[in-house]
């Protein structure tokens, strides 16, 4: 599974509304309204090739409406809280 983090700034007045839809396209698994940043939302994509990026985020998420502008930033490895700890244990109980 490729996953990608979508920043997206949208016209203002569109906010609910694009994050609405967003969230329904298929690719998008989560949409996050987001503060104190140059960027009004944050998707994440998950899809099953990078190749599916190129249909999810610019065919997409880029025509969704009051959509001006996306970043996208590709994942490449997963660190969950379970990941982190078990990497740095000592072992010892």
């Amino acid at each position: 599974m490729i996953t990608a983090f979508v920043m997206i700034n949208v016209d203002a007045a569109s906010i609910p509304e694009a994050a609405q839809e967003i969230s329904e396209l298929d690719g998008v698994s989560e949409v996050y309204s987001i503060a104190g940043a140059d960027w009004d939302l944050i998707a994440v994509v998950r899809v099953r090739q990078y190749e599916d990026l190129a249909e999810v985020i610019p065919n997409r998420i880029s025509k969704a409406a009051g959509v001006l502008s996306t970043i996208t930033h590709p994942a490449f490895r997963s660190f969950s809280r379970h990941d982190l700890d078990a990497a740095f244990s000592l072992g010892l109980e």
